[in-house]
């Protein structure tokens, strides 16, 4: 057994009967995926804190997937899936995170914005990699959103069949921003974010 395998690669020569045959093997197994579980949670946690509170609303949590988490905020009626980079390159200066948002009363559905973990320089791209698909983002500083609906709306399908998304940039001193983060659990929550919203206008 690789020592260094993740509850991923080690279910895929561990089965589920042995794990049962050996009541070892299944606790080794339900450690690791705790552990991963806990690391998820603190990087959605991590990533909820950096979120600006809009209002005095009670924020609910939706639930969480993976490395991502739905959450409705009902004071501003707006309902979004958050997650936080697994990694980037350097040295963060701000949280960053990825979320997509749903603003019911403003028509707005799955908007895509990324905070990146450092401001970027000036007229330096904001570049956004989800598997094959690249797209260029608009904003500035820290910002980024797709440049139209339609832009989110190619964003969101590549994510929902993506294993990552990674924002790339330089910041004023041309060092290369870079953060990743998986998609595990990124379609579920997208959707409880949508639905978490659909009665509210």
């Amino acid at each position: 057994m690789p020592a260094e395998s993740g509850p991923e690669k080690v279910v895929t020569f561990l089965t589920a009967a042995s794990a049962q045959r050996n009541p070892c093997i299944a606790a080794w197994l339900r450690e690791r995926r705790g552990v991963a579980r806990l690391r998820a949670l603190t990087l959605i946690v991590a990533a909820l804190l950096a979120v600006p509170a809009l209002g005095q609303g009670a924020r609910t949590a939706l639930g969480v997937f993976e490395s991502w988490g739905a959450f409705r905020d009902a004071k501003t009626a707006r309902c979004y899936a958050i997650a936080a980079p697994d990694s980037w390159a350097g040295t963060a200066s701000v949280k960053g995170y990825a979320s997509v948002g749903f603003w019911p009363k403003s028509r707005i559905r799955q908007q895509i914005y990324i905070r990146l973990t450092r401001e970027r320089g000036a007229g330096a791209e904001l570049r956004l990699t989800v598997g094959e698909r690249r797209f260029v983002l608009t904003g500035n500083g820290v910002h980024g959103w797709a440049q139209d609906a339609r832009m989110d709306a190619a964003i969101v399908a590549a994510m929902r069949g993506g294993t990552s998304l990674v924002a790339e940039s330089r910041d004023a001193a041309g060092r290369r921003i870079a953060d990743r983060y998986a998609l595990r659990g990124a379609a579920t929550a997208i959707d409880a974010a949508a639905l978490g919203c659909a009665g509210l206008r």
